[in-house]
């Protein structure tokens, strides 16, 4: 039984992170069947049923406001369904159950069940469509902005950071519309880190200095932008987004999802307006940030999750759990 209070409560948020964890949980163990089987489709079906399932029992008003899609798009986990008991507080909530279809479907590392949560409406209502993407960990918060050159938001972050420019990492996706950011980054003699997909994971990265990666940039999923400003926000990391609408409909259709300015830059402070928020991951192959599940021989299933709580002071946990 949670505190009878609102997410502001300190221990209610923290209640609610953990019942949220066992939900990505359990659409990682759902989804795990699937891997390497060449069929993302059922992975999907499976991660989010199984994630709508156990968010239906957790006390709260929840709203999807990030998710598989319209109503007449998805059965399940779609943009504006209500789930929760309806008895506790009012909050907003992003997922992606299988974040990395195509590298679930096909064996290989960094597929993910995500969910980000936070106050009614705090989270950015991001159409599925391209987002230009910054992100920087604690230390280089306020260092950064995506209306100027990577080369500058470089010697930016590297002055924040006490570093050569030399000595920074940056994070790009594989991508041939990023090879002009890649040539930014060698001709300041510093270093690239490709990844194929899954930028969540790198903008987290930029937050935990063990994992060696300064900035993440480039052109991504935009709510998988918002996934990321919260975990980062979470972190007291700093993150910026642009949307990049690719015609008439799309730029409509941000329009009517309430954001008046398709093409303004975007801050952290913007996109995840509220301090009460969290965000969870699971692995479901292992990765960058987290260890896939897996099942012993006595049927037990182990899993590896990431929880980041927002607030005056941030937090993050990595958990091994046995189901």
């Amino acid at each position: 039984m949670y505190p009878k209070t609102d997410i502001r409560s300190k221990e209610y948020v923290q209640a609610l992170a953990m019942d949220f964890l066992s939900v990505a949980q359990q659409a990682a163990i759902a989804s795990y069947p699937w891997v390497g089987k060449g069929n993302k489709l059922e992975a999907d079906d499976a991660g989010t049923e199984a994630m709508r399932n156990h968010m239906n029992t957790i006390e709260m008003s929840g709203m999807i406001v990030i998710g598989e899609g319209e109503m007449d798009e998805a059965p399940m986990l779609y943009i504006g369904e209500e789930l929760g008991t309806r008895n506790g507080p009012k909050v907003d909530i992003a997922v992606d159950p299988v974040e990395g279809t195509n590298l679930m479907a096909k064996g290989q590392d960094n597929s993910l069940a995500v969910i980000a949560v936070a106050s009614r409406g705090s989270l950015l209502h991001a159409p599925d469509m391209y987002m230009k993407k910054i992100a920087v960990g604690p230390k280089a918060k306020g260092a950064i902005d995506l209306n100027l050159s990577l080369t500058k938001n470089m010697l930016s972050v590297a002055k924040a950071l006490g570093k050569e420019v030399s000595e920074l990492t940056v994070m790009i996706q594989d991508r041939e519309r990023h090879e002009g950011l890649i040539n930014q980054v060698f001709k300041l003699g510093a270093r690239v880190k490709l990844f194929s997909d899954v930028d969540i994971t790198g903008a987290i990265a930029t937050a935990i200095e063990e994992m060696d990666v300064d900035i993440l940039v480039g052109t991504g999923g935009a709510p998988e932008g918002v996934l990321a400003a919260t975990a980062l926000r979470c972190l007291g990391g700093d993150f910026q987004g642009q949307l990049v609408p690719q015609n008439d409909e799309e730029f409509a259709r941000c329009i009517k999802m309430g954001i008046s300015d398709p093409n303004k830059v975007l801050t952290i402070e913007e996109i995840v307006k509220s301090d009460d928020c969290f965000f969870v991951a699971t692995g479901i192959t292992d990765g960058t940030l987290l260890k896939g599940v897996s099942k012993k021989e006595n049927g037990v299933m182990l899993t590896h999750s990431f929880i980041a709580v927002g607030g005056k002071k941030q937090s993050y946990q990595f958990i091994e759990s046995r189901d």
